[in-house]
């Protein structure tokens, strides 16, 4: 048992500050949070907080942790005048070269990083077409060594043959079926759950799709599927099957409640209802965006179930709510702030639905990831203001202890475990990752 004793207790959705807190963990949940409480647990684990912040995990609902050897790339790259062509000069080109060792470090990298910037779930979609059979458990190895809690898929597509598709579909169903074989055997430890990935429709036959369908009936999973996030998506749906991109997936009966759609710059609004009325997501990627130049999506307002993700620039989402903020500014679009930290909770709605337990409030019954915090506040501190805070004033190197799963995972800005190798490995793995892809 572990108790966090004199806690500043912050919820993001709905917001609200709550001084003089302790909070008490039991193995991997909360089980009291009020008063005076570490007086009744005499044999528990204390930490005195004196009074620092202490924040529900947050969510990165869509990430590529395949990219992040990228950083700093000095592989040739032609220059990529819109999007596909930066797809096929720089992404495909990047995945096709990894191979094992720089998948692991690029799992275990992104790991560690998100963790140090407070994100304590990823929803990770990994496309290696070099190494795709057990790809999704070197994954989540990389996860569990360091303790973070994710979702993954593999993304299937049909760019690479049929032979590296049916590899794809494969690799899926296996995955899924080793999670909920480890987590009916230890579901105390269970960190890591599977969806059914797809890269784009634009890159999915309807033999393709169908055959999902297939396997994903019966598994209790979703899909994790980017759409729309250029103009050519929707175009090719139109043009080679005269159906808008949702449709076209809802046809297959790909959409339920676990959906997750990811990026939806150029949907319309038959495609938004019929999101909504599957009660799926869409992930939405502010910097990504901006980055690939692709446009914004300003029917953000439009969708039930919006979330916030980085797609693989990095995990740090306070960042990515801030760009999530301003850019909307920017844009004169139509969220407010309250509805972009409904988008961040998002995230915690998407864990509920795959693990069946209760993400993203400091309550008793819901999961103990947890956040501990060193801002100091210069104005006063409360509930009207709280989302005004984390815009404007939160930064991740704020971030001090994270807990995952009642773990202490990351204690005053350091691992339990010394990691000055795994980094020296990754950049080895790097420049050989960069060598593949010049030599394809």
């Amino acid at each position: 048992m572990l108790i966090l004793k004199n806690a500043c207790l912050i919820n993001f959705h709905p917001s609200s500050v709550q001084q003089g807190v302790d909070i008490v963990i039991d193995n991997n949940i909360i089980t009291e949070v009020g008063k005076n409480l570490a007086a009744s647990h005499k044999s528990a684990k204390v930490i005195n907080l004196n009074g620092k912040l202490v924040s529900p995990g947050i969510v990165c609902s869509h990430n590529h942790f395949y990219s992040m050897l990228s950083r700093g790339i000095m592989a040739k790259i032609k220059p990529s005048g819109d999007f596909i062509s930066v797809l096929q000069n720089l992404w495909w080109r990047l995945d096709l070269a990894l191979d094992d060792e720089s998948l692991y470090y690029s799992g275990l990298t992104g790991a560690l990083e998100a963790i140090k910037s407070g994100t304590t779930s990823v929803i990770d979609h990994n496309a290696s077409p070099s190494y795709i059979k057990g790809s999704l458990n070197l994954l989540r190895k990389s996860f569990e060594q360091v303790g973070l809690r994710g979702i993954l898929a593999y993304e299937i597509t049909d760019r690479n043959g049929e032979i590296g598709m049916m590899e794809g579909v494969d690799e899926s169903v296996e995955f899924a079926k080793t999670v909920d074989e480890d987590r009916k055997a230890n579901p105390a430890e269970h960190l890591v759950e599977a969806a059914f990935g797809g890269h784009a429709p634009f890159t999915l036959s309807n033999n393709t799709l169908k055959l999902i369908s297939e396997k994903l009936k019966g598994t209790n999973k979703g899909i994790h599927f980017h759409v729309a996030e250029d103009q050519y998506d929707g175009s090719y749906s139109h043009h080679h099957f005269a159906k808008d991109i949702v449709k076209r997936l809802d046809d297959f009966n790909l959409l339920n409640n676990k959906s997750i759609l990811v990026h939806g710059v150029y949907l319309n609004d038959n495609d938004i209802n019929i999101l909504n009325e599957r009660d799926a997501f869409l992930v939405h990627n502010t910097r990504s965006n901006m980055n690939n130049s692709v446009g914004y999506m300003n029917k953000l307002n439009q969708v039930k179930n919006p979330a916030l993700g980085t797609d693989g620039i990095g995990s740090n989402m306070f960042d990515e709510m801030k760009f999530a903020f301003f850019k909307n500014a920017d844009a004169k679009g139509k969220i407010s702030m309250d509805d972009v930290f409904r988008m961040l909770d998002n995230g915690n709605v998407i864990l509920s639905r795959y693990f069946g337990k209760k993400f993203g409030r400091i309550e008793k019954g819901f999961a103990a990831d947890l956040v501990i915090y060193d801002y100091n506040a210069p104005t006063p501190l409360v509930n009207e203001n709280l989302q005004g805070h984390l815009i404007f004033g939160f930064e991740s190197h704020d971030v001090e202890t994270v807990i995952i799963n009642g773990k202490i995972v990351y204690e005053n800005r350091a691992f339990p475990f010394d990691t000055e190798e795994i980094y020296a490995e990754s950049k080895k793995a790097a420049k050989s990752l960069w060598s593949k892809m010049d030599a394809l």
